[in-house]
């Protein structure tokens, strides 16, 4: 009963098993239809934009950033004590996540 339990045999029980479920599956499933609906976009039941929202990844980066200096940010303050040091930091990171949003 134990070498039910080593890794590979135990992986061939599943692989087997998946194969098992897949198959009753794709029984369950039927015949395909193909048609124009079911291989067009689906967005919300609304038409896709012809045109991208946001090319590039520039707009993804900033916000990237953004939060990135608010985490990190965050976790030298709850690591650090209450001193005039904390308090200068906090104004510090205040002032870059002005600048990064306004810049």
């Amino acid at each position: 009963m134990e070498s039910l339990f080593a890794p590979p045999i135990a992986f061939v029980i599943y692989i087997v098993l998946v194969g098992i479920l897949s198959g009753v599956g794709w029984l369950l499933a039927g015949p395909s239809n193909p048609n124009p609906t079911k291989s067009s976009t689906y967005a919300s039941g609304e038409a896709p934009q012809p045109v991208a929202a946001a090319p590039g990844y520039r707009p993804f980066f900033k916000v990237a950033l953004f939060f990135a200096i608010l985490h990190l940010g965050v976790v030298v303050l709850a690591s650090g004590g209450a001193s005039s040091g904390t308090a200068l930091y906090l104004i510090g990171l205040m002032v870059a996540l002005v600048a990064l949003i306004l810049g």
